[in-house]
């Protein structure tokens, strides 16, 4: 890992980097390596989820393929609510 990534950051944060790495067993740039991965995942569900065009028009395909599935008393029942007029 870059020395300018440790230098760059705030003595607190690299303090607080420093003591987790020693409660691991780990170096700085593992323990680095591990927060940021983590904070990541953390931190991605929150990012606003999206297709690009290709992936919407596949998915619209194959909802609408789905929806003419013809009904029957089994398979094509499964994830539907049933109405009154069932």
């Amino acid at each position: 890992m870059s020395e300018t990534v440790l230098l760059d950051l705030e003595p607190v944060l690299l303090e607080r980097v420093r003591r987790f790495a020693a409660t691991k067993g780990w170096s700085q740039p593992a323990a680095l390596v591990h927060l940021i991965e983590h904070g990541l995942f953390a931190c991605e569900p929150d990012a606003p989820a999206g297709f690009d065009d290709t992936d919407a028009h596949i998915l619209q395909e194959a909802i609408a393929a789905l929806e003419k599935v013809e009904d029957d008393p089994g398979f094509s029942l499964i994830g539907r609510i049933a109405t009154a007029d069932d």
